[in-house]
């Protein structure tokens, strides 16, 4: 299995597509590993080189005991392209792999020729601060089962549980949640958690003058809709798409329309 030092950390990373394809760099959520771009690496592996890791804190990534930021994570990531000497890609980043990119834009510019944010924010406001630190509550006193329902809650929207079909298998997913090989430990989520509840960028975004695509859900109560917004309006070369009745898992309950629309976007540009 692939592992680099990079930032002074073992890190964990896997590659799709093939070796001269323009390469893309995708970053996952909280509590989430790489595995969980499968549906879309699936896709985009035709036009790119994937390039996919585990954030630290997480999967098989190293785990420091301390708390993590989003500068910290970027660095993790600027170090890997250059191990695998890349020198720029296209970074997508997801909810908390949104605010590690933002950060590789601000402190590593030549890295990155686009960025696609998706259901970004620059920064906390009280009520994320409490739903960051809830998060970390719930792992420390629920069982694998219960943790992994809270998820489904704060990430799908209320078509999909309006839903029968994908109901039960969430049901499934979440009876399945205690055979996980590698599941991460309370130390880990507590420094992810520290990274997103103290990242503030704002201000520095109004410098970064990659391309960006802002995308999320019209119905999300994880990362709502005013944090992309925001971001748009102060990046100066930034686009907003919204999916209708969709809620922070927009581009799983939208998988077709998300890998073609990301895939030509990325391609324009």
């Amino acid at each position: 299995m692939p592992f680099l030092q990079t930032n002074g950390i073992n890190f964990y990373y896997e590659e799709r597509g093939s070796d001269s394809g323009t390469p893309i760099l995708m970053i996952m959520g909280i509590t989430a590993t790489g595995a969980v771009w499968e549906p879309h690496t699936a896709h985009f592996e035709k036009n790119f080189r994937c390039i996919i890791g585990d954030n630290r804190g997480v999967g098989l990534t190293d785990k420091p005991h301390e708390d993590y930021t989003t500068a910290m994570m970027a660095d993790d990531y600027a170090s890997l392209l250059d191990k695998l000497q890349i020198e720029n890609a296209h970074v997508i980043g997801c909810s908390m792999g949104s605010t590690i990119a933002q950060q590789l834009a601000i402190r590593h510019p030549q890295k990155v020729k686009s960025l696609v944010l998706m259901c970004p924010w620059a920064r906390c406001d009280n009520a994320a601060k409490a739903i960051f630190q809830h998060i970390v509550n719930c792992k420390a006193k629920f069982n694998p089962e219960e943790f992994a329902l809270y998820i489904q809650l704060l990430i799908y929207s209320k078509a999909l549980w309006d839903d029968a079909k994908f109901v039960a298998e969430l049901e499934e997913g979440r009876k399945n949640a205690h055979l996980d090989p590698n599941p991460q430990p309370l130390h880990g989520l507590k420094g992810q958690a520290a990274a997103c509840i103290n990242h503030s960028a704002l201000t520095e975004l109004s410098e970064v003058l990659q391309p960006t695509f802002v995308i999320g859900g019209k119905e999300d109560i994880f990362t709502p809709v005013w944090m992309a917004e925001e971001i748009v309006a102060t990046m100066p070369n930034a686009e907003l798409f919204l999916y209708e009745k969709a809620g922070h898992a927009f581009h799983f309950e939208n998988l077709e329309d998300f890998n073609n629309r990301v895939t030509d976007w990325i391609l324009s540009h």
